[in-house]
């Protein structure tokens, strides 16, 4: 979240952009730190899951903010002139 805050507060789509890509891998770790907690006995098999899931909804609701912006960013160029 608060990733995601920080790059909202940017100058600029693209550095906003950059910030999402870092809460995505931010989520993933998540990840990665519950298989942790998992394989240590420290949270149950159901709290595993939950917390797993919560991560990769997250990342996937960062991948589609991600495609939009870049799609949005697309239509909005203006063409260069012809010299």
């Amino acid at each position: 979240m608060s990733n995601i805050a920080e790059g909202f507060s940017r100058r600029s789509n693209k550095e906003f952009i950059q910030y999402l890509f870092i809460s995505k891998s931010s989520a993933t770790e998540v990840q990665s730190e519950t298989y942790v907690a998992s394989d240590q006995k420290y949270i149950s098999q159901e709290i595993f899951e939950k917390i797993y899931n919560q991560a990769e909804k997250i990342s996937k609701l960062n991948s589609r903010l991600i495609t939009y912006l870049l799609e949005n960013e697309k239509q909005y160029k203006k063409p260069k002139k012809p010299n």
